[in-house]
């Protein structure tokens, strides 16, 4: 993220914390009568105790934030990155209106949209991680160190040997990691019936509902392949919208959707739960590739829940 955009971010916080405890302090001294034996503070009085406090607050907040800077600064090194990954802004109070982008249309109507990059300005990417083969508890630790939210896209077939390991990784982040929908068995899903479909999706949403206390409002279909009756059925579920990729990364390199194999502000990046046994390398590694090239480029990884 650029640095004037991070600084406005920052300012616009602050600015935010001493209008809450302003307020806050003004609504309360007006709310009760005040006691008739002791004489009213003056006016002058009262506001200079108004801005101590919300001057003290400020300072808190700005101390908080700079302990988290440090602890991430500490953090990049410990985990061998080029640099450490720039800050997400705050997100928008309203989502962004997700479209099916153009060239991805099935003839259906009303059915959830498939797109591979969020409409934002915002220099922002989103991590995404699919299936669940590997189970790696160092990219659990590495992704809390750094603070680096991302989303899981879970096939049943994957991750029915160890649900315990998503469990910890849906808690092991303050805000949360999301878990969604990626189909029971991993299957081409446009070579199925409707019928076969609708028990791939809509059976992986009761297992994620059941295992991890939440019915997944997104769905990704194996291979990002789909036709109608994939959205079809998807929609009967409970899925609001199936968000594909716009690149994808491994442990070393990066491939590339769009023709100037280049990030744009809302991409969706791709990567998989893959260990040495199928990569060059492992999740760690992985992690280190995507986000060097994430922050080179100036993006920060933002939660993609809080944009669609």
């Amino acid at each position: 993220m650029a640095k004037g955009v991070h600084g406005s971010s920052r300012a616009l916080g602050a600015v935010l914390v001493v209008a809450a405890l302003a307020s806050a302090a003004t609504g309360c001294s007006g709310s009760a009568e005040p006691d008739r034996g002791a004489p009213a503070p003056a006016a002058g009085q009262q506001a200079r105790a108004q801005e101590q406090g919300a001057a003290g607050a400020l300072s808190a907040y700005v101390e908080k934030v700079h302990k988290q800077r440090a602890a991430r600064v500490l953090a990049a090194k410990k985990w061998g990155l080029a640099k450490p990954p720039l800050e997400a802004p705050v997100p928008p109070a309203v989502k962004p209106k997700i479209t099916t982008r153009k060239g991805f249309e099935t003839d259906g109507e009303d059915l959830p949209p498939v797109f591979t990059t969020v409409p934002t300005k915002q220099k922002i990417v989103f991590l995404t991680i699919d299936d669940g083969s590997e189970k790696d508890p160092e990219l659990l630790r590495m992704m809390q160190e750094l603070k680096i939210p991302y989303s899981a896209f879970l096939s049943d077939y994957v991750v029915k040997d160890d649900y315990a390991y998503f469990a910890r990784m849906q808690k092991s982040q303050e805000s949360g990691v999301s878990l969604h929908n990626h189909t029971l068995n991993h299957r081409y899903l446009p070579g199925l019936s409707y019928k076969q479909q609708k028990r791939e999706i809509c059976g992986m949403q009761d297992v994620i509902e059941k295992r991890f206390g939440t019915r997944p409002p997104l769905f990704r279909p194996p291979y990002g392949n789909y036709n109608e009756d994939t959205l079809r059925a998807a929609a009967t579920c409970g899925v609001k919208a199936v968000p594909l990729w716009a690149a994808e990364a491994f442990p070393d390199h990066m491939e590339w959707r769009e023709w100037d194999r280049d990030l744009h502000p809302g991409d969706i990046v791709l990567t998989h739960f893959r260990g040495k046994e199928d990569w060059k390398g492992s999740m760690a590694d992985m992690v280190r590739r995507v986000m060097n090239v994430i922050t080179a480029k100036g993006y920060a990884v933002a939660k993609l829940e809080d944009y669609v």
